[in-house]
């Protein structure tokens, strides 16, 4: 659905925490990089399958490698990054996004690493926007940069909550929208200027390059 906060347009996309179609994407075939919905979707049609929905899923290095932990199909294809550095990533907190048969959650990464939730797929990023219903300390609402965002949180409800923005947004605009207006305790931020939806059912395809991870929702063709 799309919907308006404060004269800026979002398009939102909910579903259940045990989404059984939901994955996550990184390398096709011959160990290559995706890097595009185009690539993906070319794909899964020789499989026999088709995307649903499909989103970027956290911040990548120059040859789309994630830059954070990576999990895929229970395989840790990166392992979680808690080092110091410069940009949004390392704006601590950061967190991870996770689900599988269990359900879905966002957490902090260093409470992640220690608690070790249930998962199959999982991918870090950062900043946390919401952290246990509380904006992130470090996102102010003096901050002034816009930039077109993309996010996940998980709602009262413990439903997975996808959100890109339509326009360029500042981190305390789409902090808050996760908060106070689609009621996530725990958001984590993904990406900004990059950010690409999929979304056939609304005619949306998306078409920045490269990507790095992508998250989508698959069903058989």
């Amino acid at each position: 659905m799309n919907l308006m906060e404060q004269d800026k347009s979002y398009s939102v996309c909910t579903m259940a925490a045990k989404e059984p179609g939901l994955r996550l994407f990184w390398k096709g075939a011959e160990e290559e990089p995706y890097r595009s919905f185009t690539r993906l979707t070319s794909q899964l049609d020789k499989k026999g399958e088709k995307l649903v929905f499909g989103m970027n899923a956290g911040m990548y290095h120059e040859d789309a490698s994630p830059v954070g932990l990576y999990v895929e199909d229970g395989e840790e294809m990166k392992a979680a990054n808690t080092k110091n550095g410069p940009g949004n990533f390392h704006m601590k907190p950061n967190g991870v996004f996770y689900f599988g048969p269990d359900g879905a959650g966002v957490m902090e990464t260093a409470r992640f690493v220690k608690s070790h939730p249930k998962h199959r797929f999982a991918t870090q990023s950062g900043p946390m926007l919401v952290i246990g219903g509380s904006i992130h300390p470090k996102i102010k609402d003096t901050g002034f940069s816009e930039k077109t965002r993309n996010g996940v949180g998980i709602d009262a409800k413990g439903r997975i909550v996808f959100v890109i923005s339509n326009q360029a947004v500042t981190f305390s605009a789409f902090a808050h929208l996760f908060k106070d207006r689609l009621l996530c305790n725990d958001a984590l931020f993904l990406d900004g200027s990059i950010s690409s939806l999929y979304a056939p059912s609304i005619n949306r395809t998306d078409l920045w390059l490269p990507l790095g991870p992508i998250v989508g929702v698959v069903a058989k063709k």
